[in-house]
């Protein structure tokens, strides 16, 4: 798991998001500008939580979360998604 200097803060989360398909089950190649945005990830860190819902994520755990979810943000050359939990649709 990566390690990364950035703590989210209240119920923010940092997820790695999954690479996109490269090919589709026939074996056809899919181009850059046609591949679907991914909507799995792995969590790399969490905030706090707020006062009376601390986070249920961990960081490790691979979730599902939302088509546009997030902000993206690059941090030591990555790029990465910040997110509200409640972006956050299941742990898979």
């Amino acid at each position: 798991m990566a390690k990364v200097s950035v703590k989210p803060l209240a119920d923010r989360v940092l997820v790695e998001a999954a690479p996109a398909e490269e090919k589709t089950a026939g074996g056809i190649i899919i181009p850059d500008t046609a591949k679907e945005k991914p909507m799995r990830g792995k969590v790399i860190a969490v905030g706090a939580g707020k006062k009376d819902e601390p986070t249920t994520v961990k960081p490790g755990d691979t979730v599902l979360y939302g088509k546009y979810a997030g902000t993206e943000i690059h941090i030591e050359g990555k790029e990465y998604l910040i997110m509200k939990e409640s972006d956050i649709y299941a742990i898979i």
